[in-house]
């Protein structure tokens, strides 16, 4: 028998509702409340998320964020900068305690991002885990030198013809995996290298330019693009099949609704939350 997990697919949805209800899910499984859950969304409007502990004066323009009619949150989970646009999201909530969950961080994730895998083959793309072999790449992973996400692949990170095809970042809290991350359809480099600072622009030239080399969208590899909706069936039954699960959908009730505006309100619409550090 496979195990059912829930499914929510919350559309298109401010940046602080997004992470408010990673949140609200994950403390709802941690109190039992739900079973594991995988969720799917989308952004509106398109938003920068920077990961828990960037520095905003120091590597983010904001002036650009704004001019771009974006918007801007903190994610709970480290990582660096990413812009959610033309990108479907995902995010799995799976207790610590789970049979199939290894206890290192980096198995884990490469048993949540399975689901991912599949997935990506369902679309025609021949993805597959990076492991960064010499002790070069291990390094270049401890201290990234770009603010920006995309920019290097991490362990177990999915990539096709050498080129990184998702990020995703990963937090632990009150004994519960909260992985989520960005599947994307399309990319605007232009747009996306102008959220950042650097120290020149030569410095950005030279970025932007390694940047092509090492990452990729999924609709830059198809001879035919991919539709958020083939995109999302196609995933769906990635994670059941990478997970070995069957997925059930759920819409949230009226009372689960006010808990995460509640945690909005609270947290993630706070400039106090947002721009700190």
């Amino acid at each position: 028998m496979l195990e059912t997990w829930r499914f929510i697919n919350s559309g298109n949805r401010s940046p602080a509702y997004n992470m408010a209800l990673d949140e609200a899910l994950l403390s709802w499984h941690s109190q039992g409340k739900i079973p594991p859950t995988i969720r799917f969304y989308g952004w509106n409007p398109p938003t920068l998320s920077i990961g828990y502990f960037q520095k905003v004066e120091k590597e983010i323009n904001m002036e650009a964020v704004q001019k771009y009619g974006l918007g801007f949150v903190r994610r709970p989970t480290g990582g660096r900068g990413v812009l959610h646009d033309k990108e479907l999201t995902y995010s799995v909530i799976v207790s610590e305690e789970h049979p199939a969950m290894p206890a290192s961080v980096t198995e884990a994730y490469r048993v949540i991002s399975q689901g991912i895998l599949e997935g990506f083959k369902l679309v025609g793309l021949d993805a597959y885990f990076s492991i960064p072999r010499s002790d070069e790449e291990k390094d270049a992973l401890k201290n990234p030198r770009s603010a920006v996400c995309f920019d290097a692949p991490s362990w177990y990170e999915l990539v096709v013809e050498g080129r990184k095809v998702a990020g995703s970042a990963q937090t632990r809290q009150k004994g519960v995996i909260l992985q989520h991350g960005s599947i994307i359809l399309d990319i605007d480099e232009d747009k996306l290298f102008d959220l950042f600072k650097y120290s020149s622009e030569r410095v950005r030239e030279r970025m932007q330019k390694n940047f092509k080399n090492k990452a990729v969208a999924i609709n830059a590899l198809r001879t035919t693009p991919l539709s958020m909706e083939e995109a999302s069936s196609a995933f769906r039954q990635g994670f059941e099949k990478g997970l070995q699960i069957k997925l059930e959908t759920y819409e949230l009730s009226v009372g689960e609704e006010a808990e995460v505006e509640q945690i909005v309100k609270e947290r993630y619409s706070q400039d106090s939350w947002n721009y700190k550090k």
